[in-house]
């Protein structure tokens, strides 16, 4: 396989043909922030947080679903890209009902983590206060709306990882949510193998286990990536 050859944030760096920017700049020691994006699984460019400048081309474009090509020139934290990432922030802020204090997550979410990052201390937008449901029908876990973010990470954990196939999206525009089945409650869904990866692919307090309290789950990622890992490499243990 070839390798192309660019440039991030003026350093020099060689990558194989395929990748992404996101792979590029990880491999060369440059952080990227994102939401949607889990490793292990595929990348859709659903949170936009990983927007970068690209010479040559007169918009952003996100790093976890656009190929490395030979000679790119490409910068990741110019002032433009942090003001892009903070307003996104504060959107989602915005648009959900999050109350970090109350949040079975909290000290232990990205959503709360990227406001850090990004220099979030409060939201220029108004609060939209959507009136979402919570849903405690499964027997172990539980999905509130009102946290979520739609970066897709359930849907796409549960399809190419479990092969359930649980979680879908439904519904258009400010209306659109996560659903189990066919907008079904979880509980009833009977492809649901009580597994658990949503939870542990959630970035934040959307889904979680029953009976965690405040400040109290936390997310193991690395049981992800190594279903991923050994399901490549045939290596599972018995």
């Amino acid at each position: 396989m070839s390798v192309k050859t660019l440039k991030i944030n003026g350093v020099d760096v060689a990558i194989e043909e395929g990748a992404t920017i996101l792979q590029a700049a990880k491999e060369s020691g440059v952080r990227i922030p994102t939401l949607c994006h889990l490793e292990g699984v595929s990348d859709v460019g659903a949170c936009r947080l990983c927007l970068v400048e690209v010479s040559g081309i007169n918009k952003l474009l996100p790093a976890c679903v656009t190929e490395v090509a030979e000679g790119m020139e490409i910068q990741t934290n110019t002032q433009q890209i942090q003001d892009y990432r903070r307003m996104i922030v504060e959107m989602l802020f915005a648009e959900g009902n999050h109350v970090c204090a109350v949040c079975v997550a909290n000290e232990h979410c990205e959503l709360q983590d990227l406001a850090v990052e990004v220099g979030m201390d409060h939201s220029r937008f108004p609060y939209r206060f959507p009136d979402r449901n919570m849903d405690v029908s499964h027997e172990q876990f539980g999905i509130d709306h009102n946290r979520c973010v739609l970066c897709t990470r359930c849907v796409r954990v549960c399809d190419e990882i479990e092969g359930a196939h649980v979680w879908d999206v439904a519904f258009r525009g400010a209306a659109a949510k996560i659903v189990s089945g066919l907008n079904q409650p979880w509980g009833t869904v009977d492809a649901c193998t009580s597994c658990g990866k949503c939870v542990e692919a959630c970035p934040t307090g959307a889904i979680f286990r029953k009976g965690s309290t405040v400040a109290e789950m936390e997310h193991d990622r690395g049981k992800l990536e190594f279903i991923m890992m050994a399901r490549d490499k045939h290596q599972w243990t018995r």
